[in-house]
């Protein structure tokens, strides 16, 4: 799954400032002529208040300007978790959700009626969220603000450190920590109050990540990564003072605080969490579940909706996969075929320098097939890198960051080599496909380049497009000169099955009471899952309530739109002019992704 900035899930990117207003249409034209020249004043004038939208969100969030490649705010850390701050951002949220309906959608089309429509559902989905206290659940194993903190400040994330002042503004902006720290350490004990508290076996998660990085010396800490590369340009008079500032930052702020987070969690939190793992079991966890899966798949389905595709997906792949078996000769069962295809010692990495010389070589495999399926391609660079040690036990097989927008920084594929023999060699193509190419790097790179179109849509999204994407993207290996031994289509295969099975568990953990382990056995039963990624897999799913909903949600929708388009258009269908049409205007809601492809289909049969 991509990673994402801190704290506003707010969409975003800075669309061209054009001007507010227009000439009014000359006396004596048609009337026609002149609702034409109102609706283009009205659609002008939507196109800076979006601008002027997308410049408070940096504003109010520079975490997102920094990983978007605005270093104008690099120094500056507000205190997302306070009451000051959460009421800044309804305040903000409401004031421009009446802005933009004051201009109401009547006259608008394409673009400009896409921009409105996406743009009101999102302050509207922003503001009804404050129902519910997620700001009581600022810590989990897949997150916090300490973990964000250690990917800027290492010097191999979003944050430059290339100038003395780039130096100087993480000297700032790291200066802030204990005060968020210190919030959120209130807002938990809020949570204690209220009854809002994280399940038990997450936050036992926690505090190895908080022991990996709390170190006795500067120089041993993950922080430390920037004066080791010190540029060697830098005046010798600044290398000094930067070392003992970062030196004091590290000892004297950052440690001190992470380990009154660490003690908290250990001493007063943990005691007070719970045994319950599913949303449901909170206060208004219900509604607070549905109303998060509403936000993941952009549709109206429920949660046993939702249960029931999980539930036939899996019947369906498992079908498929008895082929595989068939085509490879196995005798025994399904599940006999899962365990043979984890415990095999064949399809096993033999040092983390082959597995990752083994993606760079399906890099250039699949690159050389993408003008076969793709015209409309991006230009950012992509990069493959191993995930991080510190947080490698937690994390998901594989990751991708967004590149910068300014082009600094490339898209880049984190790939999890941490305990390597639960990493398959058949599990390697469908995952870059999804992560890399032509799954979340075409898309979400793709969608930063559109011209035209507001920052928000640039730099936001569904996360039901852009996983289904990534899904979709999956099942494309055959064409793209991969998949071509039966183990590595099994992996595919294992990679959809893993996105049916996910409906299950997902609406099974949130809305019928099923526990950690029930979740475990329904893995194991179903599909060839090691122990390891089964564990990380279920603690993200209690850790993330309904995100996971939008990978296979996302992915059927593409399939029965493409399914639409090859039977009505016959042999005018055009599988590149297909992806461009769904990629071309970015990540959309899923019902608005239907209407633009119905309509695209309608343009080719006219």
């Amino acid at each position: 799954m991509p990673l994402r900035p801190l704290v506003l899930a707010v969409s975003l990117s800075l669309a061209a400032g054009l001007t507010a207003c227009s000439p009014s249409a000359p006396e004596g034209k048609p009337e026609g002529t002149s609702a034409s020249a109102a609706q283009a004043d009205k659609a002008r004038q939507l196109t800076a208040a979006y601008a002027e939208f997308w410049e408070e969100v940096l504003k109010l969030n520079p975490v997102q300007a920094t990983f978007q490649g605005d270093n104008r705010y690099n120094d500056q850390l507000p205190d997302f978790g306070s009451a000051e701050y959460r009421k800044q951002i309804h305040d903000f949220n409401q004031r421009w959700l009446d802005k933009v309906r004051k201009f109401g959608d009547a006259g608008l089309t394409g673009q400009d009626l896409l921009s409105y429509e996406i743009f009101v559902r999102e302050r509207q989905d922003e503001l009804e969220s404050e129902k519910f206290p997620s700001w009581m659940l600022p810590v989990n194993q897949m997150g916090s603000i300490v973990s964000y903190a250690v990917m800027l400040g290492s010097g191999q994330g979003a944050q430059p450190f290339k100038t003395v002042k780039d130096y100087a503004n993480w000297l700032a902006r790291a200066g802030r920590l204990p005060v968020l720290l210190d919030t959120e350490i209130a807002n938990m004990r809020e949570g204690i109050k209220a009854g809002v508290v994280q399940p038990r076996v997450l936050m036992e998660k926690v505090l190895p990540q908080f022991d990996a990085l709390i170190t006795a010396k500067p120089e041993d800490s993950e922080f430390w990564g920037p004066i080791k590369a010190l540029p060697a340009d830098f005046a010798d008079a600044d290398k000094q003072r930067l070392t003992a500032a970062y030196r004091g930052l590290i000892a004297d702020q950052l440690m001190p605080a992470l380990q009154k987070q660490r003690d908290f969690i250990a001493n007063e939190y943990l005691p007070a969490t719970r045994d319950s793992v599913g949303l449901d079991a909170l206060p208004n966890g219900k509604a607070w579940y549905v109303f998060s899966a509403h936000q993941s798949t952009t549709t109206e389905q429920t949660p046993e909706q939702i249960h029931q595709i999980g539930l036939d997906e899996v019947a369906r792949i498992h079908g498929e996969m008895q082929k595989v078996m068939e085509q490879v000769g196995f005798k025994g069962s399904l599940q006999d075929f899962f365990k043979f295809m984890q415990t095999d010692k064949r399809f096993e990495f033999k040092s983390e320098e082959e597995l990752l010389a083994h993606y760079r070589a399906l890099e250039a495999k699949i690159q050389a097939n993408v003008p076969k399926l793709f015209s409309l391609t991006p230009k950012a660079g992509f990069e493959i890198r191993p995930i991080e040690a510190f947080r490698a036990r937690s994390a998901a097989g594989g990751e991708y960051m967004s590149p910068s927008e300014d082009g600094s920084r490339p898209g880049i594929f984190y790939v999890n080599t941490y305990d390597l023999p639960t990493r398959k060699t058949w599990d390697a193509e469908d995952l870059f496909l999804h992560e890399a190419i032509p799954g979340h790097h075409f898309q979400l790179a793709l969608q930063q380049e559109l011209k035209g179109v507001p920052a928000f849509r640039r730099f936001g999204g569904e996360t039901a497009f852009i996983e289904g994407w990534g899904l979709y993207a999956e099942g494309l290996g055959k064409d793209l000169g991969v998949y071509t031994d039966p183990y590595s289509y099994f992996g595919r295969l294992q990679g959809e099955l893993w996105r049916a099975v996910r409906l299950v568990v997902d609406t099974g953990l949130h809305s019928k009471n099923w526990d950690r382990q029930q979740v475990l056995d329904y893995m194991f039963a179903n599909s060839s899952v090691s122990e390891p990624d089964a564990i990380a897999e279920a603690e993200r799913y209690i850790a993330w309530p309904a995100q996971a909903l939008a990978y296979k949600t996302g992915e059927l929708k593409i399939k029965q739109l493409r399914a639409r388009a090859e039977q009505q258009l016959g042999d005018r269908f055009d599988i590149r002019e297909f992806h461009a049409e769904v990629l071309k205007d970015g990540s959309v809601p899923l019902s608005v992704l239907e209407s633009k492809i119905d309509t695209w289909i309608a343009s080719k049969k006219g």
